[in-house]
């Protein structure tokens, strides 16, 4: 252990680039069969994104027992000390702002970020755990927890019921891959599932919420495209698909519901650690993508989008509408 304690806070390269933790690190990688140059595009994350991009195979508590073991056993109180969350400006101060996908990735750091910003948030997931996880992590009243279905009737039903009656903002967040996999090797399944999260859900949330939006004169949407909506070399046939008819909604609600103080934007995001799944499914995918992927910038912690994203929400965009705004990290100039 060096001078200076590592802990999970630490970026992947300062670990890699310490004597003790990257012997560490290195050995555990070498166990599960993979080398530094894996972790390449992630080095600029924590130690602790690796839990929730690993995808359970990075575990909260290989984490725990890395940095003890860096730290000759002991738990340094670096590592406990809570991060200060942004200052509160109060950009969504009195506002209600609905944050689907918000149990886990880039959903969870836009409802923080709101709630951080003097905002009350109605946070949906599938998952009820990890909404009672932010709930009980944040000031009391600023989360409502639905847990619901968003490409279900009930479950957009519960999402009104719990907005009561007033709503200044929309992130479409939820979302989930293809396996990377081709026009020729998708199944109807694979195709209808892709479409009835990435589309389907963003098409009946928007048009359930729109109407008080109208009533209002005001607010905000912002939906989560991807790069993907910008190329045809950055994922599979049916999320390419589905990303870009977000994108024609965006424009389209952009059109329609700008005269009535209503903002629709959208966000493409560059690679980003979250829990979504994002491997290759088809060899045939692999040998046609990798070339392209070789040249993805570095993966980013899912606070960067969030930025984007709130920014969009907020009043300090007051006059854009109908943008696909790339937050890639220039992947998209390529």
């Amino acid at each position: 252990m060096g001078t200076t304690p590592l802990t999970s806070k630490n970026t992947i390269q300062e670990w890699l680039d310490d004597h003790v933790g990257g012997a560490i690190l290195r050995g555990v990688l070498a166990r599960g069969g993979q080398t530094e140059e894996d972790l390449r595009p992630a080095r600029q994350l924590s130690l602790r994104a690796l839990v929730e991009l690993g995808q359970g195979r990075f575990p909260q508590d290989l984490v725990d027992a890395l940095v003890k073991e860096a730290n000759d056993g002991i738990i340094p109180t670096e590592e406990t000390e809570e991060t200060p969350a942004p200052a509160a400006n109060g950009r969504f101060a009195g506002k209600t702002v609905i944050v689907t996908g918000a149990g886990s990735g880039i959903g969870r750091a836009t409802a923080r970020r709101i709630i951080a910003e003097g905002g009350r948030v109605i946070a949906v997931d599938i998952a009820s755990a990890r909404l009672q996880d932010l709930k009980a992590a944040s000031p009391k009243e600023t989360v409502v927890p639905v847990p619901a279905d968003i490409t279900s009737v009930e479950g957009r039903e519960a999402i009104l019921s719990a907005i009561g009656g007033r709503v200044d903002g929309l992130a479409n967040v939820a979302g989930i891959m293809d396996g990377m996999t081709p026009l020729h090797e998708t199944e109807d399944e694979l195709w209808r599932r892709v479409f009835s999260v990435n589309v389907d859900g963003t098409f009946a949330l928007s048009r359930a919420v729109i109407p008080a939006m109208l009533a209002q004169g005001h607010g905000s949407i912002v939906n989560v495209a991807s790069e993907a909506s910008l190329r045809g070399n950055a994922a599979g046939t049916a999320y390419t698909a589905s990303k870009h008819a977000v994108v024609g909604i965006t424009k389209s609600s952009a059109f329609f519901y700008g005269p009535s103080g209503i903002r629709t934007n959208a966000v493409a995001p560059g690679p980003t650690a979250t829990g979504i799944e994002g491997t290759m499914s088809s060899p045939f995918a692999r040998e046609r993508l990798s070339p392209f992927m070789a040249l993805i910038p570095p993966v980013v912690d899912a606070e960067r989008m969030a930025a984007s994203i709130t920014w969009l929400l907020s009043d300090d965009s007051a006059n854009i509408n109908g943008i696909v705004l790339a937050s890639d990290g220039g992947w998209s100039v390529q």
